[in-house]
């Protein structure tokens, strides 16, 4: 029996580097949906239902393939951050981060398109803030300018010099996919990583 493909619903550089840790073989095409969050609706309840909806809107196009959905959210007190899109915006948002724990929250959705099985999680990686100073403040988005990215910073690039402490099972989630719950979905596929042929991913066309 020919095993599915592997479909990354995701046009993320970062999710594509993660994937490509497991050596699997994958594409990869961007969902193209409205990410926009419901009246009212909690982050880990928003980011598992784009999840699933990033899986789901390729199923057509995809009849036999493992197709992977991921989300992500921060949150400080349970609310969304927002992107600041401006310097001084970003400032403000970093200053308000002092000595404060700031909460990502990874959707990840694993859906066969052949046989309609979904598997779903929502997972949290917790970052605490270092008591920065305006200058460390300045110094770090003038570098790296995180001025597109929800909480001002890039946790996969220099972002990581902010934090004080981390808290996780999994650091890939706080990249944006958690490989640990991925591994076991795939695994429960009958696609282990452990078990396959290492070989190189390629976009779709």
């Amino acid at each position: 029996m020919t095993q599915p493909k592997i479909l990354l619903a995701s046009s993320s550089a970062y999710r594509r580097h993660l994937l490509g840790k497991l050596g699997l073989n994958f594409t990869w095409e961007s969902p193209d949906i409205d990410e926009s969050p419901l009246p009212h609706e909690p982050p880990a309840t928003l980011v598992q239902r784009l999840a699933e909806t990033k899986a789901y809107h390729l199923a057509n196009r995809h009849p036999d393939c493992l197709i992977i959905g991921s989300d992500q959210v921060a949150t400080i007190d349970n609310q969304i951050l927002g992107k600041p899109h401006t310097h001084e915006n970003a400032f403000a948002q970093l200053a308000s981060f002092r000595n404060r724990e700031v909460t990502f929250l990874t959707g990840l959705c694993l859906f066969n398109s052949s046989t309609k099985h979904s598997q779903c999680s929502v997972e949290s990686y917790k970052v605490r803030f270092r008591n920065l100073t305006d200058s460390q403040i300045e110094n770090y988005l003038r570098r790296e300018q995180p001025y597109d990215c929800a909480g001002s910073f890039k946790s996969e690039g220099l972002g990581v010099c902010l934090f004080e402490q981390l808290e996780g099972e999994d650091f890939n989630t706080l990249i944006g996919l958690p490989l640990i719950t991925l591994t076991r979905m795939l695994a429960n596929e009958g696609m282990d990583p452990l078990d396959q042929v290492a070989s190189f991913s390629q976009p779709s066309n």
